[in-house]
């Protein structure tokens, strides 16, 4: 069978399967940011107990594998009352996974912003709150794009995990079409070229785009 007579037969499952992908992305993302954010600024909390819930969540995320996070949410919380369907439980397991390695980044960035930035909104008597959402956030957010970049990539690679429990993106597809027809090389050289593709040409660009965007915006152009 040639490689166009294969993508002839399989396109459909290979298509099907990386909308899941996209998709499983996309909702992984959305969370991994929110906990970032939320996980780095609850470490730079006052409250010694709001740093430890951060620290203990962060820890525990990064330090275990995606693997077995994901084994855990579908297959060991069902045991203490919480099931969830194996598609919510793939991309909860990515997004919490990265959104701990996201959380340092985020906490990283905030704390370079220069102290004098810290020291003129509090001069101006600006809230907490509205001096971290006017005046810190924005400026962090320039620095920590490009390695959130990195981070976005490998979450979409993280996203092939979730075929482990039976979710059909399209690592699980190859996986069954190679299971069929035994074509090893077009199955997954087919996927390699799909994640390449999504990595190079949706996410890069994008996050290219949100950096210029931002420079613009600062006046940094």
């Amino acid at each position: 069978m040639s490689y166009l007579e294969f993508l002839v037969t399989h396109g459909d499952r290979l298509l099907s399967g990386t909308l899941i992908t996209a998709v499983q992305a996309v909702l992984s993302i959305a969370l991994a940011v929110v906990l970032a954010l939320t996980a780095s600024l609850m470490r730079l909390a006052p409250l010694s107990t709001t740093r430890w819930i951060a620290i203990l969540y962060i820890e525990l995320f990064r330090g275990t594998s995606l693997f077995v996070q994901l084994y855990w949410i579908f297959f060991v919380l069902p045991l203490f009352g919480l099931s969830l369907d194996k598609f919510t439980a793939g991309f909860i397991g990515v997004g919490m996974n990265l959104g701990a390695y996201g959380a340092e980044l985020v906490r990283g960035a905030i704390l370079s912003v220069p102290r004098e930035q810290w020291e003129a909104a509090l001069a101006i008597n600006m809230s907490p709150l509205t001096r971290m959402r006017r005046i810190i956030l924005p400026q962090a957010l320039v620095l920590m794009l490009p390695p959130w970049g990195n981070l976005l990539i490998e979450l979409l690679k993280g996203t092939a995990l979730v075929s482990l429990i039976s979710v059909a993106d399209l690592t699980f597809q190859a996986k069954q079409i190679n299971a069929t027809t035994f074509m090893s090389a077009k199955a997954f050289g087919t996927a390699i070229i799909i994640y390449y593709v999504m990595a190079r040409f949706i996410i890069t660009p994008f996050m290219r785009w949100l950096e210029r965007f931002m420079d613009r915006k600062l006046g940094r152009a």
